[in-house]
């Protein structure tokens, strides 16, 4: 019956949240730089009639950026999406979408007023009914087109400027992995000729607030395709994990009986063909991945270097990351020391946060010690092992930002990497993020997770922490304040003693009456510091 429904499914395509919406990809829109779709709901770009949006002109970030990518004007993602659009939906309240029509993450209901938190949980407490459901939902999203959107296949010089439009059909599950490709690919400058220090995913300030809203919009497409409005991601708890306790069978894949490198026959993902694994050749051609078929899933968990990943994540890891105050420091990118971010990413060693690009530590370790298809940058989002993987890191950052509270402020503002800084909208989604609205709570958007919401006690701990600190460093005047605030209750409580021992001569039938008998009960007494 699961099959079935799910077959039957395929021919009731729902919109999607990716790359370039369909509607847009054509030579009117790409020559007018304009992408504002009507709404279904009334007919008007953006809903205007509805008062859900309006077509507006993309405000870009004007704050400085960081040295690490020296060129002006050769990549199409620079100040995203100006290359291709420069007006989009400008949505109102709490609507989203590139036409205004879906509900802004943590909203529902006609109008998106109604406020939701869904929970993600641990892949190992979820039912064997529940389990298979994943599995086959994911299935599902690898073999159903998108509907709504598509991707390029060329640049927008390769496109002529946008007079001979390059782009193509691809499904739902693909297109996430095109997008993790397209963020984080090489800039092509022409003959053979790259520049590969670039990212607008990974080694800076952006990366988790990056791949946060990666997990909502995937979660949300996976709700849309199946009617599911309660799917949520699953998480993979790696702490102190001896080896991949998700690879067999019953879960993302066992090894394959003959051949250690590719997955066993019996796995639901055995047939699963990866896209957009083989940088070096599209740089060779100066072309960008065009979603074609480049063979299996590889996995190989164990067998990598161990010189660079010798071990799994431990508790210890996870904690001491945690205790780290700063966000982000120095150059913010993988050479950054002391900050949180770098060292749950993985290139600053989890115990000393000290950058050590040769190590690969927390969330990279785990990509390294797969070994195969999830090791490699652009293409690792082939493996569904990057679900779950990347759900569980989000969770720390979650942890993180309930235990230390930190204002927007925090996050940079200038001088972050190209595509990091706080107003910069995320590469290449469309409808447009900017990085600092996901640096916040995920109770806020509309999420937590099984594993923070009990023991309440951690989370009461979590909470008063930064409050703590707080205090330690401002005792020596707290101690001073109750101090002085004894000496001064002391005097007043002398002085009233007095008056009242000399008013006690005074006859009780001459005495003022100060205070009626129905408002006695009435008073009420405060001592303020």
């Amino acid at each position: 019956m699961l099959l079935l429904a799910l077959g039957f499914l395929l021919v009731i395509l729902q919109p999607s949240t990716g790359q370039f919406p369909r509607v847009c990809a054509n030579v009117q829109s790409l020559l007018s730089k304009e992408c504002c779709p009507p709404w279904d709901g009334d007919g008007s770009p953006c809903g205007e009639l509805s008062s859900r949006g309006s077509c507006q002109n993309i405000l870009l970030s004007q704050a400085p950026l960081g040295p690490q990518f020296p060129f002006s004007g050769v990549d199409d993602r620079e100040d995203w999406p100006s290359v291709f659009y420069n007006r989009t939906c400008r949505c109102e309240g709490n609507f989203m979408g590139f036409s205004c029509g879906e509900c802004k993450f943590g909203f529902s209901g006609l109008n998106c007023t109604e406020r939701q938190v869904k929970t993600r949980r641990n892949i190992f407490q979820l039912t064997t009914s529940e389990k298979n459901k994943f599995l086959a939902y994911l299935n599902l999203a690898k073999n159903i087109p998108s509907e709504d959107y598509v991707i390029a296949t060329g640049t927008y010089t390769q496109m002529n400027n946008g007079s001979n439009p390059m782009f193509r059909d691809i499904s739902v599950y693909d297109l996430f992995v095109w997008m993790h490709y397209y963020a984080s690919r090489d800039t092509l400058l022409g003959g053979s000729n790259v520049w590969r220090d670039i990212d607008f995913a990974h080694e800076a300030p952006g990366f988790l607030p990056w791949h946060r809203v990666f997990l909502l919009m995937w979660e949300r497409q996976i709700q849309r395709i199946t009617g599911d409005e309660n799917f949520t991601i699953p998480y993979w708890d790696w702490r102190d994990a001896e080896d991949c306790e998700v690879c067999n069978d019953e879960y993302m894949g066992g090894r394959h009986p003959t051949n250690p490198n590719l997955l066993s026959p019996a796995s639901i993902f055995f047939s699963w063909q990866v896209i957009c694994t083989r940088s070096e050749e599209y740089n060779s051609q100066q072309a960008l991945c065009s979603a074609t078929s480049e063979g299996p899933i590889r996995r190989n968990p164990g067998n990598n270097d161990k010189s660079r990943t010798p071990r799994l994540p431990s508790s210890a890891d996870v904690e001491f990351c945690l205790s780290l105050t700063q966000y982000e420091s120095g150059p913010m990118d993988k050479m950054a020391n002391y900050s949180f971010r770098n060292t749950l990413e993985g290139f600053a060693d989890p115990q000393t946060a000290i950058s050590n690009p040769a190590q690969s530590g927390l969330h990279n370790a785990l990509h390294i010690y797969m070994n195969g298809s999830m090791s490699q940058v652009q293409g690792s989002a082939n493996d569904p092992i990057f679900l779950l993987h990347h759900a569980f890191v989000d969770s720390i950052f979650e942890r993180w930002l309930r235990r230390h509270r930190p204002m927007l402020e925090v996050y940079p503002a200038a001088n972050a990497p190209i595509g990091h800084n706080r107003e910069n909208y995320m590469v290449p989604f469309i409808p447009l993020y900017r990085n600092g609205e996901f640096f916040k709570s995920s109770r806020e958007l509309g999420y937590d997770y099984e594993y923070l919401q009990e023991p309440a006690l951690q989370s009461f701990q979590d909470f008063l922490t930064p409050y703590l600190q707080q205090a330690r460093q401002i005792w020596a005047w707290l101690v001073g304040a109750a101090v002085f605030g004894g000496i001064v209750t002391a005097v007043l409580t002398g002085l009233i003693r007095a008056c009242r021992k000399k008013k006690g001569g005074t006859s009780s039938e001459i005495q003022p009456l100060l205070i009626e008998s129905e408002d006695y009960n009435n008073i009420s007494y405060q001592s303020n510091f």
